[in-house]
């Protein structure tokens, strides 16, 4: 069972096995006003409403696993999960490179408005069982037993040459390929008309086919549908370029490392977890920085230039921890059975 607020076609797009989506408001995040800029201050205030009444709100969700006879919370990474999986007698677990209080303490000035806020968070979370961490990591300061465990990342198939791919979605097989890659909310101020690398490399962006024509500039544009609909998944592509251009972000970055696929990134606005990543991600990817506004106006030629020269990254880590996840999964439910 998914509980989330997340896109229903995400996970139509990448699960294989029978799912219960039940959607609903599972936490605040950050309120992002594009990719790379966010807002501290609404960060705080929604995260400081949503929390007022976490009471209320475990014990509704403690429903509703009573209700479906869930054994096992698994919290990527809502404090919510772990408060209404203790109000349901339920064991659960942190699963995640972060935790919100983490996160939120960066924001100590908006914090001045909220005191109630981390003490709620921590709290909450010291009612998990365990915690699951992924690299990158921060926080889990109130979390009492933990188990590191590799990077969760998605594998492209190996059945498909990086030029399979390219062929089958129309993209060049003669020249560097750079995906564009930030997720739903778009960058604005993004001049794809000024790219000033291409005529020795090619960029691609992709989208739903009902946001395509939107996108100006002499770039290249794959529609999502198109991907999927040829036994693709995004990972693929991710597999098929030569860089990736994004912002840092455990998910992006897991698929670059296990897809050997370097990385061109911007900053992102002020996120502790960027400071962690990318003084960690060079140990094992190939990564070059960009400032915001040389990426903005177009200005990628040169720091691409010295991505595609870098040698391969001094570490190669493992990336089987989806399969280390799954076994902690067996194992924590065959406990609960035994318990029952």
């Amino acid at each position: 069972m998914v509980r989330t607020s997340a896109p229903r076609r995400l996970f139509d797009q990448t699960v294989r096995v029978p799912i219960r989506f039940l959607e609903g408001d599972t936490d605040t995040g950050v309120v992002q006003i594009d990719s790379v800029h966010l807002d501290e201050q609404a960060t705080i205030d929604r995260a400081a409403r949503f929390y007022r009444t976490l009471p209320a709100r475990a014990a509704a969700e403690a429903a509703i696993l009573r209700d479906h006879d869930a054994r096992l919370v698994i919290s990527d990474a809502p404090p919510l999960a772990c408060a209404a999986a203790a109000a349901a007698q339920i064991p659960s677990a942190v699963y995640s490179n972060f935790t919100w209080d983490w996160i939120y303490e960066g924001y100590e000035r908006q914090l001045a408005g909220a005191p109630d806020l981390l003490p709620a968070l921590r709290a909450a979370y010291a009612q998990a069982g365990e915690g699951w961490r992924l690299p990158l990591y921060g926080g889990f300061a109130t979390i009492r037993r933990i188990t590191d465990v590799p990077f969760v990342a998605r594998h492209a198939r190996t059945d498909r040459t990086a030029r399979d791919v390219r062929s089958a979605l129309a993209l060049p097989i003669d020249k560097p390929l750079a995906l564009v890659s930030f997720g739903g909310y778009g960058v604005a101020g993004l001049r794809l008309d000024q790219l000033d690398c291409l005529d020795t490399i090619a960029v691609v962006l992709t989208a739903p086919a009902a946001a395509l024509a939107s996108i100006r500039g002499p770039v290249l544009r794959v529609a999502e549908e198109d991907i999927y609909s040829r036994g693709l998944g995004y990972v693929d592509l991710v597999a098929a370029v030569d860089v990736v251009v994004t912002k840092p972000g455990y998910g992006i970055i897991a698929d670059c490392v296990a897809n050997r696929t370097a990385m061109l990134y911007t900053p992102r606005g002020r996120f502790v977890e960027y400071d962690v990543m990318v003084a960690e991600i060079p140990r094992f990817l190939r990564c070059e920085y960009i400032d915001l506004d040389s990426f903005l106006a177009g200005q990628w030629l040169d720091p691409l230039t010295r991505l595609l020269n870098q040698s391969p990254p001094p570490e190669q880590p493992r990336t089987d921890g989806a399969e280390v996840v799954a076994d902690l999964i067996i194992d924590r439910l065959a406990a609960s059975r035994d318990v029952r």
